[in-house]
């Protein structure tokens, strides 16, 4: 003789699923935020980059002639401006301080690195939009 047995049902319940579906919703809320701020930033590396690039020729016309005034794109030995290309805008530089814009980007924010002229020795001082919103 058989005997019948009633087999367990599987699965979740309904609580269980919202549950989840709560603990996920949490985490994206969280995790959505960050990773546009960590590409932001990372797009924006390539603003930094380009404009880092002057800094010795920039450097190189301080020491030379004394000052940064005439420091300027395509004069004294400084390259000159390049045009927009990836998330770059444009890099300036007008009396020795060198300005990026970044494109393509939330917003066109600035990197703005400024010479001080030390005996001879060449410091950087950065600023510009950057700044105010992490992404520098």
């Amino acid at each position: 003789m058989k005997y019948l047995t009633r087999s367990a049902q599987k699965g979740f319940t309904l609580i269980e699923l919202m549950i989840t579906i709560a603990i996920v919703g949490i985490l994206a809320a969280i995790a959505i935020p960050t990773y546009l701020s960590y590409t932001e930033s990372a797009r924006f590396t390539e603003v930094i980059n380009q404009a880092s690039a002057y800094k010795s020729s920039v450097a190189a016309c301080i020491q030379s002639t004394g000052a940064a005034a005439g420091c300027n794109n395509a004069t004294n030995g400084i390259p000159a401006a390049q045009g927009a290309a990836g998330n770059v805008a444009s890099v300036t530089i007008a009396n020795g301080v060198i300005t990026g814009t970044a494109q393509n980007l939330n917003q066109a924010y600035t990197y703005i690195l400024t010479p001080t002229n030390n005996a001879g020795f060449v410091t950087w001082t950065v600023g510009g939009t950057c700044l105010a919103a992490g992404v520098c």
